[in-house]
């Protein structure tokens, strides 16, 4: 097996192995790269069936290609979709000028929360990195959230050998990260090797790209000329730049994003 190979068996791994402990799962997608790359390695795992549903956090201020992409794939693999919204927050006017984390609490963690409630969710995959962001960085495979969604990101269980903590005891449930070990130009490769479809935002047009997508008020275009898939490959081999460089610096500040994370944000 090369490296590739590798890193798409210990994820299908850790997916049958949630799937198998949780009946009672669905995969979280955000639509990006990471979490797209996440959806096609679930159906893999189940021979092109996800038998769980899909869950997308709806903050109704993501791009219109965002949208597209999500409705255009969700029909071509037969998903069971679900798209969940904080309604009332949306009603109250809840919007990103309130302030980023107010916002990304009330239209994500919150809208999160209720989705989970209504549903009965004991186990969520989710398509995160460490490479992503250092507050990632502490997250296990498997990783317990308390009755109030809390992260203790200070006391994480022990996983040595692939040994991993599955418990969920009382109103608590398991984030699932199957892709902790991967890194973005992982992701482009294998998106390459398995022709994975993606969103064209990320592909340069008039010398610039989005490299990681999210709510359009708080996510802004680098400069590059990356247009094909091996352009961006090679431009990531050779780059300084941080992979969430245009999103809200307010919001992916180290405390602030740890704030974020240890109130259940994704």
């Amino acid at each position: 097996m090369d490296y590739l190979d590798e890193l798409e068996s210990k994820s299908i791994y850790i997916i049958r192995e949630a799937y198998e402990r949780f009946k009672r799962i669905a995969m979280l997608w955000s639509v990006g790269k990471d979490s797209t790359t996440l959806l096609y390695l679930c159906r893999k795992a189940f021979y092109g069936e996800i038998p769980f549903p899909v869950l997308h956090i709806d903050t109704t201020f993501k791009f219109k290609e965002m949208y597209e992409f999500r409705d255009r794939l969700a029909k071509e693999w037969n998903l069971n979709l679900i798209v969940a919204r904080n309604e009332e927050a949306l009603k109250q006017g809840m919007n990103p000028s309130k302030g980023k984390l107010a916002c990304c609490t009330a239209l994500k963690t919150e809208a999160l929360k209720q989705a989970i409630k209504k549903y009965g969710f004991k186990a969520l995959l989710l398509g995160i990195r460490r490479d992503e962001h250092g507050i990632r960085a502490k997250e296990r495979y498997f990783s317990p959230r308390d009755a109030s969604f809390r992260w203790n990101y200070k006391e994480q269980p022990a996983e040595l050998w692939d040994q991993f903590n599955t418990q969920a005891d009382g109103e608590t449930h398991i984030r699932v990260h199957p892709m902790l070990h991967w890194t973005e130009l992982n992701i482009w490769e294998y998106i390459k090797r398995e022709q994975i479809p993606v969103n064209p935002m990320y592909f340069a047009k008039n010398g610039k790209r989005y490299r990681s997508l999210g709510c359009m008020p708080c996510t802004k275009p680098i400069e590059s000329n990356a247009s094909t898939i091996d352009e961006i490959i090679e431009e990531l081999k050779h780059t300084k730049e941080a992979e969430r460089a245009g999103r809200a610096q307010d919001k992916e500040q180290a405390y602030m994003m740890q704030k974020l994370r240890s109130l259940g944000y994704m």
